[in-house]
């Protein structure tokens, strides 16, 4: 389904000018979510994100998957693209979890390599223009670390690649986990609850990275 882009751009940036511009994106993103409705929804879930949530609600973990520094780094990312409003921000509904899954096991040795090296372009990004990190930095500081990174006119160097990948990950998990499904657009996507049954094939793991503890 196809989002309207004011609408879809409104959702995702948290950094207003103003209070009335503040409360004017709030109902504007709140407005989206319901207007996505039942087909929006379904046509937001392939087999992959289903998968990886089911495994996220079992609380598996890749064998080998980022580190727990890019997992935070990944989470203050989704909290600063779709924060808590009245209805609940990326963190909530285990966003990072999601993209571990899909970046661990759904990539090839290649893109993961080139999505972890972007991963510390973002946070070198960051130190470059305010000598903290990502992780270390207030919200609304954040907030100036992705605009400025949204503002880059060349999307295919870092760290500008990985973040609209990032980006295009935390949206997609956002909007097909179970808790958006059923408490923000009120639908149910797979019959019954959600099940970490789901068969699932991962690729291999990349050399030169240690063992994760997993389920």
């Amino acid at each position: 389904m196809h989002v309207p882009k004011l609408l879809f751009e409104a959702t995702l940036n948290p950094f207003p000018d103003t209070f009335r511009e503040r409360n004017r994106r709030h109902m504007e993103r709140r407005d989206m979510l319901k207007a996505l409705g039942a087909a929006g929804a379904l046509a937001l879930v392939p087999g992959e994100a289903a998968a990886a949530w089911a495994r996220v609600a079992r609380g598996l973990r890749p064998i080998v998957g980022l580190t727990e520094a890019q997992l935070a780094l990944v989470s203050a990312v989704a909290d600063t693209i779709i924060p808590r409003t009245d209805t609940p921000g990326a963190v909530d509904v285990n966003v990072g979890a999601f993209v571990d899954i899909i970046v661990s096991e759904n990539y090839g040795e290649a893109e993961r390599t080139s999505f972890t090296a972007g991963l510390d372009a973002i946070d070198a990004d960051a130190k470059a223009n305010g000598g903290v990190g990502v992780v270390g930095l207030a919200l609304s500081a954040r907030g100036a670390v992705i605009e400025r990174i949204e503002a880059a006119s060349d999307r295919r160097t870092e760290p500008q690649r990985t973040y609209w990948r990032l980006k295009g990950l935390v949206v997609h998990g956002y909007f097909t986990s179970e808790r958006v499904m059923k408490e923000v657009l009120k639908v149910q996507v797979i019959p019954g609850e959600y099940s970490g049954d789901a068969p699932h094939q991962p690729k291999s793991a990349p050399s030169g990275q240690g063992a994760r503890s997993h389920a």
